[in-house]
C-alpha cells in the first residue's frame, strides 16, 4: 500500500516540477521581449519641411505595436516612434501605462500628415481613449514627447521625408 501512495507522491512532484519550468519559459521569454527587443530596433530618421529631424524606434513587432511608448519613463532627444501598419487603415492608438504626454501624427502613404494631436496624456486606468484619424486612412502614425509638433512647425498636409539610420 505504501508504494503506491509513494507513487503518486512521486507523480504530483514530477507535476508540480513540470509546471514550474513552463512558468519559467514563459517568464524568460516573456522577460526577452523587452530587455532584447529594443536593442535591435531599427530606427528611422524622419524630417519635417522645417527642417528638425526625429530619431523614430521603428514599431515593427506585435509587442511594440500593440505596447508602443508603454512602460518608458521618457524619450532620448529628437526621438519617438514610427508605427508601420500593413496596410492603410483607421488606425487608433491608446496612451495606455504611458508615463508622460505626447503628441501624435498619422501620416498617409505617400508620407503627408493627415491628422495630429498634441498633449495627449498618459491613461492609467481604463477604459482609456482611443485616439485616431476622423476620416482619412493612415499608414503611419508617429508618436514624440509632447510639444514636438510646435516644436517642429508641423500642419497638416506637410510631406515628411524616412531616411534609414545606418
Amino acid at each position: 500500500m505504501e508504494s503506491g501512495h509513494t507513487q503518486t507522491s512521486n507523480r504530483e512532484q514530477r507535476k508540480k516540477r513540470i509546471i514550474m519550468m513552463a512558468l519559467l519559459a514563459l517568464l524568460l521569454m516573456s522577460a526577452s521581449v523587452f530587455l532584447v527587443e529594443r536593442k535591435e530596433s531599427s530606427v528611422i530618421v524622419v524630417r519635417f519641411p522645417s527642417g528638425v529631424e526625429l530619431e523614430a524606434e521603428v514599431a515593427d513587432t506585435p509587442e511594440k505595436l500593440l505596447f508602443g511608448l508603454a512602460f518608458r519613463d521618457a524619450l532620448p532627444p529628437n526621438g519617438g516612434m514610427l508605427y508601420i501598419f500593413e496596410q492603410n487603415g483607421m488606425h487608433r492608438v491608446t496612451t495606455k501605462e504611458y508615463r508622460f504626454p505626447i503628441d501624435i501624427l498619422w501620416v498617409d502613404e505617400s508620407h503627408h500628415v493627415v491628422y495630429m494631436l498634441e498633449h495627449a496624456e498618459p491613461c492609467t486606468k481604463d477604459p482609456c481613449p482611443l485616439f485616431g484619424p476622423p476620416s482619412e486612412a493612415v499608414r503611419y502614425v508617429i508618436q514624440a514627447v509632447s510639444g514636438f509638433i510646435q516644436k517642429a512647425g508641423v500642419a497638416k498636409s506637410d510631406e515628411l521625408t524616412f531616411a534609414l539610420r545606418m
